[in-house]
């Protein structure tokens, strides 16, 4: 036994921190996928079987939201627990929870532990990463605290002490987690959602806080408690905060318009729950996946919408996923230089360099190429999907958002497997599983430089 765990301890140190991550991840995952399949985490006792189990351990470690079976139906106090408990790891990160843990035993953080940690956060340098972590951890159970104090003021009278205790905690960790898990089943009906609470501003308030706090990013939220003023923060949070405020107020806008008098979905509400219900929307759509009007009866222009927003997700270092606003930002920047005819791409009076642009066109164009053909195998696996309901469900699963529009239990075993792979890719992210597939990373500049070619674009 000793040799066996003398051998593991080898090949670990060996790997790179994005295989580690990778490892990581899918080790958490396979965890939670053996405990949902066992039978003490249902209702009827019966197990859901391990390729079900392995669905929803994915969708909860990957804060996605996609499910085979409803939350509070299905599963028992135990499997929910399981599944909250697993959100928060995902949401979190597991080398930020392994931090928790040390810091509790007082064990030292090694340089190879602070590596990972630095690609946990996304973060660019080693220094301050512990103390980092600190404040990540300080910050999610305070935001989520709050969170749970807000939602228990409904829950409580509603569900009793107790239950409506569980609830508030639960949705409050989903929602800034950006998972989307929700246990309204026992209220309106499964697969419901928050639809029952459309018009109650506490819940649909308070949910879009606790989901946009968590996209924001930790570092964004960190600067703006430090300095307090738009002008002092760093170019990264004004980026991620102007971003994120146009995409929510834009997506607002167009739902608010493609869906002004559906009647199924915004047509019979005041003026005031048209606004409430266009906001919701457009802060979940991005990466959370609750929903207070049922998607399926959604106008197409709105799906395709609701397409474009979840594919863009939420900012680095965040619960959320996505392709990220900082990529969407560094893309539309670059455009406007080339438009403009600058050398230099610019914004806010700094330079962004050429290693972030070839970043943000490598992340956009991986997301492209998965969604397509995400899109191209559910279709062919799936054939009881729509190209619409296929795309959607795909875009859905990358960007760990969680909506569906074409009953995620419907899929075909094939189907369920390649959405738990999309699901995977989503959060841990694209780029860094194919640097964890490489055995070199990231390589460097050869030492030689060839003579510049001409091709001729566009």
């Amino acid at each position: 036994m000793g040799t066996i765990f003398k051998n593991f301890g080898s090949f670990i140190h060996k790997r790179q921190p994005t295989q580690i991550m990778v490892m990581g991840f899918a080790m958490v995952i396979f965890i939670g996928a053996v405990l949902l399949s066992l039978p003490i985490s249902t209702q009827s006792g019966e197990s859901i079987g391990f390729l079900d189990a392995l669905f929803t351990s994915t969708s909860a470690v990957c804060v996605t939201g996609l499910v085979m079976v409803d939350t509070a139906t299905y599963w028992n106090g135990f499997g929910q627990l399981v599944i909250i408990t697993l959100i928060q790891i995902g949401g979190l990160g597991f080398m930020t929870i392994t931090t928790l843990f040390a810091l509790i035993t007082k064990k030292r953080i090694n340089l190879r532990e602070r590596l990972l940690i630095q690609e946990s956060l996304n973060q660019i340098d080693l220094s301050g990463l512990v103390r980092l972590t600190r404040y990540v951890l300080l910050m999610t159970f305070t935001i989520e605290g709050i969170g749970a104090v807000l939602l228990s003021t409904v829950f409580i009278p509603q569900f009793g002490l107790a239950r409506g205790l569980w609830y508030s905690i639960f949705h409050a960790i989903s929602a800034f987690c950006n998972a989307g898990f929700d246990l309204m089943g026992n209220v309106s009906g499964p697969f419901t959602s928050l639809t029952s609470y459309v018009n109650n501003y506490t819940i649909t308030l308070t949910i879009s806080g606790l989901i946009i706090f968590g996209g924001l990013g930790f570092p964004v939220i960190l600067d703006v408690i430090k300095n307090k003023k738009l002008s002092k923060l760093n170019l990264h949070s004004r980026v991620v905060i102007f971003t994120t405020a146009l995409l929510v107020f834009g997506g607002m806008l167009f739902i608010l318009a493609l869906e002004y008098n559906n009647p199924k979905t915004l047509g019979p509400l005041g003026m005031g729950g048209k606004l409430l219900a266009s906001l919701f929307q457009s802060v979940t759509t991005r990466t959370a996946g609750f929903n207070t009007v049922d998607l399926a009866l959604l106008h197409q222009s709105s799906i395709f919408v609701f397409i474009i927003l979840m594919f863009i997700g939420a900012s680095p270092a965040s619960t959320g996923g996505g392709i990220k606003t900082t990529t969407l930002a560094t893309l539309l920047i670059t455009v406007k230089s080339f438009i403009l005819g600058k050398e230099d791409i610019e914004v806010h009076e700094r330079r962004l360099g050429t290693s972030t642009v070839r970043k943000s066109l490598g992340i956009f164009f991986i997301g492209i190429v998965v969604v397509v053909f995400g899109t191209l195998i559910i279709t062919v696996t799936s054939p009881n999907f729509t190209l619409v309901e296929a795309g959607f469900e795909v875009v859905s699963a990358f960007a760990t958002v969680g909506s569906s529009i074409g009953g995620s239990p419907t899929l075909s075993i094939p189907g369920k497997m390649f959405i738990i792979l999309f699901m995977f890719m989503g959060r841990v992210g694209s780029l860094t599983i194919f640097m964890a597939l490489s055995s070199r990373g990231i390589k460097k500049n050869p030492p030689i430089r060839y003579p510049e070619g001409k091709i001729i674009v566009g």
